[in-house]
């Protein structure tokens, strides 16, 4: 068992680990499976199954029926969930601390003993099919999800994690069972918790539920991302308003330029209302309502992208002034005073997502997955301390040149 100043790690016979943070005074037990698994591990014909997967885990087991497993946590005010993402499926659950052995022995369950009943398949794949729907039909979320096959095209990262209308209409049992039986592999699979137990008492539970699981090491090689030629794509769409990404390919996860990027994306457009973006684009000249900057990170590229909506008649305009801003970042260097206020901005935000159980529960298993390590908010601060003018600048010219960019626009079609 490893022992750091934030968490354990306990790694079991078969190969998983089992992660976990004692947070004294917590009444709340946060729990979950972490699985380095995602829509990107999906064949050509296979497009959103990993998705197809994380909403069939609830809907039957070998002990279990659908109602069952709802009802197991909901009853005693607990929650259950999951989320699938390009590289992870998770599930998860958060309890009374009481029951954290309840929520423990359910996530097992629905994770290595879902049956995919047919009479479920039927029934999830027009809830599915419904939610597509309502996708596009938020041309805000749609145009983003787009973007990804923009910059990553003929890539299985730029493929919707829904799927498509054929793909997810085709899905019979012995399709998930082959993903499955294909990407799940148990030294890729971790547990994670967060409560007020000792790692002791989480490290006997888990022998208990996991520790009768048959070892399963497979290698597996994923379809590394090379490939990028900028596009500009403009689609007619019945709708009111104009939607706009401008974005590129960045920084993988391990880059160690991949902090001082993320600091750049937030000075330009993260959360805060200070934002460059904001301040030139909504505050300035109240063109558009939402304009942000985001930066998805993968374990061999990454994704930079910038978001707004706008009248029709202002979408040029708009472009104009983002690409001024860009310009502005690749040209000028930050004062020191600019400079300390993004520094203390940045850490500020890490540090009030770091408060949430929940959040660093996912953190810590999304980590080790990828990393192998989970670094301290002291550790990452004084990497940011460190981060200087002249890095910012070198960061926005290697990225954010006009020439790298590509544009995707949805506009309206009357």
């Amino acid at each position: 068992m490893t022992k750091l100043p934030d968490y354990h790690i306990h790694t079991l016979s078969n190969g998983i680990r089992v992660l976990h943070k004692q947070v004294p005074h917590t009444k709340i037990a946060h729990c979950g499976f972490m699985m380095d698994i995602g829509s990107r591990d999906e064949l050509p014909h296979e497009q959103g199954l990993a998705h197809f997967w994380e909403h069939m885990a609830f809907k039957g087991t070998q002990k279990r029926k659908s109602f069952h497993i709802l009802n197991r946590l909901e009853t005693v005010g607990g929650e259950l969930n999951a989320y699938t993402t390009k590289e992870k499926i998770s599930f998860y659950a958060s309890v009374l601390e009481n029951h954290f052995e309840k929520a423990f022995e359910l996530l097992t369950d629905i994770t290595f003993n879902s049956t995919f009943p047919s009479k479920e398949i039927e029934k999830e794949r027009g809830v599915i099919l419904e939610e597509m729907a309502m996708y596009l039909d938020t041309p805000e979320d749609a145009i983003v999800d787009e973007f990804d096959d923009v910059v990553f095209k003929n890539h299985p990262l730029g493929n919707n994690i829904l799927g498509t209308r054929e793909s997810v209409s085709r899905f019979q049992k012995e399709d998930f069972q082959a993903f499955i039986d294909r990407n799940l592999s148990t030294d890729r699979l971790v547990f994670c918790s967060v409560s007020n137990w000792p790692i002791e008492r989480v490290v006997k539970l888990a022998e208990k539920y996991l520790g009768q699981i048959p070892e399963k090491i497979q290698p597996r090689q994923r379809l590394t991302f090379q490939q990028y030629e900028p596009q500009t794509l403009v689609v007619e769409k019945a709708i009111q308003q104009a939607h706009c990404v401008i974005g590129c390919p960045a920084y993988a996860l391990t880059d160690p330029r991949r902090l001082t990027f993320f600091m750049l994306v937030n000075i330009l457009g993260g959360p805060g209302m200070n934002s460059r973006l904001n301040l030139a684009v909504r505050e300035k000249h109240g063109l558009v309502y939402t304009i942000d900057a985001n930066y998805a990170t993968y374990i061999d590229t990454g994704l930079f992208g910038i978001y707004f909506g706008t009248e029709k008649k202002q979408l040029k305009r708009t472009i104009g002034l983002v690409l001024k801003e860009l310009k502005l970042l690749r040209e000028k260097p930050m004062g020191s005073v600019q400079l300390h206020t993004a520094k203390e901005q940045l850490m500020g935000q890490l540090a009030m997502a770091e408060e949430s159980n929940m959040g660093f529960m996912m953190m810590m298993g999304k980590s080790i997955l990828d990393l192998g390590t989970i670094e301290s908010l002291n550790e990452i601060f004084e990497q940011i301390r460190n981060i200087e003018a002249k890095d910012l600048l070198g960061i926005a010219n290697d990225t954010l040149r006009e020439e790298n960019l590509s544009f995707l626009q949805y506009v309206p079609n009357a």
